[in-house]
């Protein structure tokens, strides 16, 4: 038995696989079991998936990049990355619908001279006041949003994706907090993000890391583990400094249900595809031990007495996905962060010695304690 899973009151795997939602028996098939994608039971799964009414409803959602992106944020359900991060979590691909392929080429069709990829809105997502008519503009909360869903759909290739990624490598500069990724004015109304220039956003940093992660090592820029050190520093130094807006409390802990944005599920399911932060010989105790910490608090703060994932705060509008409500067990939410514990399997005592109770913290609750060794 896989050593992460001693962390957890239960195993969840036969639960998940008893299931009758697709897109967790693909999950725990494909990422927790390690099934090949030609796999007799993962391409049942992921037909399955592409078959369900549910998975047809959140496709029906996708706007017309176009015409239809008034969003009030980048942490909306509505906004299209978000929807489409969302679907590529759940087993679509590239090529498994022709609205999902409709989004991803609109927005490989609107690029600033630089290469950023750029959204329409009235409002250049801040409190600027709405323009007369919407415009193209991009962030970096932009164009790292829309470069990640188009690797995830297998357009990491087409030379579009490739400037924009070369544009994401170029904005990564010294912050105050290390080399990452700062806010940018919108390119239209000029309105700048939350915190000061000289600082690292902690947002659009997870958005790049994770836009980089789906690459092949041989065609990441140099210097991501770096970046992702800076990210980790953000949860180690959660009580001396704040980056605007974006707390390592209480709300950061519990997942939000779909996790669209800045949290604990973000912060490991992007660090976690970057084995060198805990794995490798030079790997910093310091960084071994923030991800021990938020390993912790993500199972303290998630999961039940069974092994099994709750929703403690879900989104409007989901009620009829496992992951909407919150009185029964989620087998999608379960599966989604039983894959993230799997990745820091070597983590395990490390995880298991840490008593969140101890921990100091932003405000927020202090969870439940780790059940003990078996």
């Amino acid at each position: 038995m896989e050593s992460w899973v001693s962390l957890l009151a239960a195993d969840p795997k036969p639960w998940l696989l008893a299931s009758d939602e697709p897109a967790a028996r693909w999950i725990t098939l494909t990422q927790l079991l390690g099934r090949s994608a030609d796999d007799p039971q993962v391409v049942g799964a992921r037909a399955a998936v592409l078959e369900d009414p549910l998975t047809r409803e959140l496709i029906g959602r996708l706007p017309d990049w176009e015409v239809d992106n008034e969003v009030s944020g980048h942490s909306s359900p509505k906004f299209a990355p978000n929807l489409l991060n969302l679907l590529a979590d759940m087993g679509l691909q590239g090529g498994d619908d022709p609205r999902v392929d409709a989004v991803l080429q609109q927005m490989l069709r609107h690029q600033d001279a630089a290469g950023r990829f750029a959204a329409y809105s009235r409002s250049g997502h801040g409190n600027t006041g709405r323009l007369p008519e919407p415009v193209w503009g991009t962030t970096l909360c932009d164009t790292h949003a829309i470069t990640d869903v188009l690797v995830r759909f297998g357009l990491g290739a087409d030379e579009r994706t490739r400037s924009a990624l070369r544009c994401m490598a170029e904005d990564r500069i010294a912050t105050a907090q290390g080399e990452a990724w700062p806010c940018i004015p919108h390119s239209v109304t000029g309105f700048r993000g939350p915190g000061r220039k000289a600082d690292f956003c902690p947002m659009v940093t997870v958005e790049a890391l994770r836009a980089f992660a789906w690459l092949p090592d041989s065609v990441r820029p140099p210097g991501l583990h770096a970046s992702a050190r800076t990210a980790l520093r953000a949860w180690r130094v959660r009580s001396e400094e704040k980056p605007y807006m974006m707390g390592h409390g209480y709300q950061f802990k519990v997942i939000k249900w779909p996790a669209f944005w800045y949290n604990i599920f973000w912060m490991l399911d992007t660090l976690g595809r970057y084995p060198e932060l805990w794995s490798e010989p030079g790997a910093a105790p310091e960084d071994r031990q923030a991800l021990a910490e938020m390993c912790a608090c993500l199972i303290a703060y998630n999961f039940n007495g069974d092994g099994q994932v709750v929703p403690q705060s879900c989104y409007k509008g989901f009620e009829a996905f496992s992951f909407g409500q919150k009185k029964q067990p989620s087998p999608f939410a379960t599966a989604t962060l039983a894959a993230v514990l799997a990745r820091f399997d070597a983590l395990t005592e490390e995880i298991r010695a840490v008593d969140i109770r101890r921990l100091g913290s932003s405000k927020g609750g202090t969870g439940v304690p780790l059940p003990p060794r078996a």
